[in-house]
């Protein structure tokens, strides 16, 4: 099928677009250089939005049920709530092992799971504006960032992430949160970070989210000006800011010092295991 010729051409460009049109933010980790002259193996870290896109029953496309085979994926982390999984549960995959770590579930005032309940009632543009008037959606998301590093449920569920990596003969991995930017965006930065990728680059790859997910809002954008919403406040908490990952990574220096210490002391993920995964992860 042309479909899945597409989507195996593309997987392998570091930081291309997606193969599957109703999931813009699914992407490829591998590419990406090391400060020591290796680089990001291709084809085993995925990173993506939820697996039925914004559409729910809609992202249930070809492409979408294609997606494992394609790919190869053997295991899928979804790092959502369960509120968030029985609202849009992922595709079943046969053969692909499903583990669900909901990283945020001690922050019950997170702004990251908190956005979907804004904008209700009879006028939800005027409310979603009121909600952010006053520019603290920015200051929440930073909270939350930092809350990614040090709260005990992140600090659970990204150690049996990283340590299901460690197992990497399953096959290929695939970790998502709802839109794949900010839990995700997390999971990403550090162990791109770890494996050696640079700060700079990191930034880049993280930002890539603007470019792949914001143009799908532009119809909630333009409603929300035509509520007199000002569409950069709502554009700043749909997408991400290099202001969001500096908070995670300022707390992970201010708890733990560096990468390594914050892999071996917050996620128990000792020295050996980190090489560990530069073994499995990196090219020669």
């Amino acid at each position: 099928m042309r479909i899945m010729a597409d989507m195996s051409a593309q997987r392998s460009v570091p930081g291309a677009a997606s193969p599957v049109p109703s999931l813009p933010n699914l992407r490829d980790l591998g590419g990406w250089p090391t400060v020591d002259g290796r680089a990001v193996r291709r084809g085993v870290l995925f990173r993506s939005q939820g697996l039925r896109g914004f559409g729910h029953d809609d992202g249930l496309s070809p492409e979408v049920l294609g997606v494992a085979d394609v790919l190869g994926i053997g295991t899928v982390y979804d790092l959502r709530s369960d509120q968030e999984r029985a609202a849009a549960p992922d595709p079943e995959w046969p053969g692909v092992a499903a583990v669900h770590l909901d990283v945020l579930a001690d922050d019950s005032g997170s702004a990251v799971t908190g956005m979907r309940e804004l904008g209700g009632g009879d006028d939800p543009m005027a409310a979603l504006r009121d909600a952010l008037a006053d520019g603290s959606a920015v200051d929440a998301m930073t909270a939350t960032y930092r809350g990614l590093v040090t709260l005990p449920s992140a600090r659970r569920g990204y150690t049996r992430f990283v340590r299901g990596l460690l197992g990497a003969d399953s096959g290929g991995f695939l970790f998502h949160c709802t839109a794949g930017k900010d839990r995700t965006g997390w999971a990403a930065a550090a162990l791109l970070v770890l494996l050696g990728v640079s700060r700079d680059d990191v930034y880049d790859e993280y930002l890539l989210t603007n470019d792949r997910l914001l143009p799908t809002f532009a119809s909630v954008l333009d409603a929300f000006a035509e509520a007199g919403g000002d569409p950069a406040q709502l554009t700043r908490v749909l997408g991400v800011q290099p202001a969001y990952l500096d908070a995670a990574f300022d707390e992970m220096e201010r708890v733990h010092g560096d990468v390594a210490a914050y892999f071996a002391d917050g996620l128990g993920v000792d020295a050996a295991a980190q090489d560990r995964l530069r073994e499995l992860f990196l090219t020669r």
